[in-house]
């Protein structure tokens, strides 16, 4: 005859409980199994002689005695576990309290065994979650079963991922794909014009679930948190993708606001983002925070280079370039007004720096060459005065155009304010990122000023930026935000011609331009004329390169365009659209 199968054990009778085995064996061996039961229950029911007279007053009413034994056990449960984070609560108090330690101990060595136990399961996890140091021997347990292990508390998971880097990859993967998703909803979103990419501030960002979760996860662990440093300046280096750059300051800030000193005050690049954050948050970059941020830049020493890897991650983040970005097209209006000199503004100076090194990020990783690249002296002496040469021109024919036509001077002023950008800007755009950059985000100035002629001015070079950086999904989805609002301008063939024809159609190669250009689309179809249409739909048309969304948007777009007839929103009724993402304060004189 065949051995009896092994029961999958419980751990009961480790800890000296009769369990599956002991009651299979009684029941096998037993002549009478009714009775063996009944002794069973007898000597392994509650021990409490005063409760047993009432047990057949619970049949009475119906009450199986399943039921009132879980019912005991869930409260003594219970008020065990609460009893453990007592425990537990006191000992994080009193640093060093050997003796609560000494008994979460002792309790972990005698419960364990019973860990696969569902009911019990949870005192287990509750004095696993308040030991500071757990021995390898359980954490090699819980890795094995998967139950047990998705039952386990993060603190408690923290402890088995410092040496484990692939489980931890595996739980931090799919949050690091959530939140790219997240990013690119809202850039890529064609039907929501409230929910803009730059509108929230940096404090409301890194509230998000995916910052959260990532705060949680590490706790105070140095090596989870160098861990998910390692896992962004990959896929970074492997995508391109400038949300990673957005996630490495986020994090920070979010260990920052949580007051994780283990954490932010070993990692260098802490005070130079949590002056950069302050900065973004007010809009404004002043003389004091100028200096903090200079000195950070200037204390770089020699064997420290490799702090300007993160350096230029925290600063290639959308939103720093954004902010820098504004800010130097800001100060650019000022010395106009002041008639002062680019390179004498200490501030400006400081701005192309930082933009400099951000834009450098990911040639700086792949190489491993920490070098801070230098600022070309010709963008400050060459490009700048002709970017406030083209800034000029459009501010007097801007203010020609205002005064009532019996004041205005000859046609002259207008022609001489309205001819192709000096020939310097496009040359130094096609050479250098910062250049590009600075012409992208007056692009946006224009927009918002609704300045048609500067538009069509700068949108007609817009395209030859270096990397086709005016490509860029942040850019973009800015800009067809502000064009939305200029609905009348598409009825000129002029403006369509250079902003169709000459820009968006010189990157319809990309995905992402296409998707971009179908949401502008979406909103001003009604005031273009008919040929115009056929010819946007017809470039528009995705082919199999295309991924599905670009084809679901196509369908979508051609079922509205038969089926809706309604105008474009009003001016009016968008000016919600007037964001934070151009309204940086001017600055003040910036004489040193």
């Amino acid at each position: 005859m065949a051995s009896p199968s092994k029961l999958p054990g419980t751990g009961l009778e480790e800890v000296g409980v009769p369990g599956q085995s002991y009651l299979r064996d009684a029941l096998t061996s037993c002549t009478d199994p009714l009775k063996a039961i009944e002794e069973f229950q007898l000597e392994n029911g509650i021990l409490l002689p005063s409760l047993r007279p009432m047990l057949p007053l619970l049949d009475l009413h119906g009450v199986r005695r399943l039921d009132f034994h879980t019912s005991v056990l869930e409260e003594l449960r219970d008020k065990l576990i609460a009893h453990i984070n007592e425990l537990g609560a006191k000992d994080n108090k009193e640093v060093g309290n050997k003796e609560h330690d000494k008994k979460l101990k002792e309790l972990l060595t005698k419960s364990f065994p019973v860990v696969k136990v569902k009911s019990l399961r949870p005192v287990i996890m509750s004095i696993l979650k308040n030991t500071p140091h757990i021995d390898d021997k359980f954490l090699k347990v819980l890795v094995k079963d998967k139950e047990l292990y998705n039952d386990t508390d993060t603190e408690v998971k923290r402890q088995i991922w410092q040496d484990n880097q692939s489980l931890f990859g595996d739980e931090v993967s799919p949050l690091l794909s959530q939140y790219i998703r997240e990013k690119e909803n809202v850039l890529f979103d064609h039907e929501n014009l409230t929910n803009l990419f730059f509108s929230p501030s940096p404090k409301v960002r890194r509230q998000g679930a995916v910052v959260q979760k990532l705060a949680h996860m590490i706790g105070t662990s140095v090596k989870l948190y160098d861990m998910v440093l390692q896992f962004l300046r990959t896929l970074f280096l492997r995508t391109r993708n400038v949300h990673y750059c957005t996630l490495r300051a986020e994090l920070l800030m979010a260990l920052h606001d949580l007051e994780i000193q283990d954490i932010i005050s070993v990692d260098p690049c802490h005070k130079f983002t949590w002056c950069l954050d302050a900065c973004i948050r007010e809009r404004n970059v002043d003389i004091k925070r100028s200096r903090e941020l200079q000195g950070f830049l200037d204390s770089i020493k020699r064997g420290q280079e490799q702090v300007l890897g993160d350096l230029s991650m925290t600063l290639c983040d959308p939103y720093a370039i954004n902010f820098l970005a504004t800010s130097a097209i800001k100060i650019l209006q000022h010395l106009i007004n002041t008639e002062a000199l680019p390179r004498d503004n200490t501030i400006l100076i400081l701005l192309l720096r930082m933009l400099v090194l951000g834009l450098s990020a990911w040639v700086m990783i792949d190489s491993q060459e920490f070098k801070e690249p230098k600022l070309d002296s010709q963008v400050v002496t060459k490009y700048l005065p002709a970017l406030m040469s083209l800034m000029v021109d459009d501010q007097v024919r801007a203010l020609h155009n205002k005064l009532p036509p019996d004041e205005r001077e000859s046609a002259i002023t207008t022609i001489e304010h309205s001819g192709p950008p000096p020939d310097a800007c496009e040359a130094y755009m096609r050479e250098s990122s910062v250049c590009g950059v600075l012409a992208m985000y007056y692009t946006l100035h224009a927009a918002k000023l609704k300045d048609r002629g500067a538009l069509l001015r700068i949108l007609s070079i817009l395209g030859s930026c270096k990397d086709g950086r005016a490509y860029e999904d942040p850019f973009l989805h800015a800009l067809v935000s502000l064009l939305v609002q200029l609905p009348d301008e598409f009825q000129g063939e002029d403006f369509s011609t250079v902003l169709f024809d000459e820009f968006f159609f010189a990157g319809l190669s990309k995905d992402n331009v296409t998707r971009h250009l179908q949401k502008l689309l979406w909103y001003i179809h009604p005031k273009l004329p008919e040929t115009r249409i056929q010819t946007l739909m017809k470039a528009l048309q995705p082919g199999t390169q295309h991924n599905e969304a670009v084809h679901k948007l196509y369908e979508t777009l051609q079922q509205k365009m038969t089926t809706q007839t309604e105008p474009v929103a009003s001016t009016s009724e968008m000016e919600y659209l007037d964001s934070p993402l151009m309204s940086v304060p001017t600055p003040a004189p910036y004489h040193m």
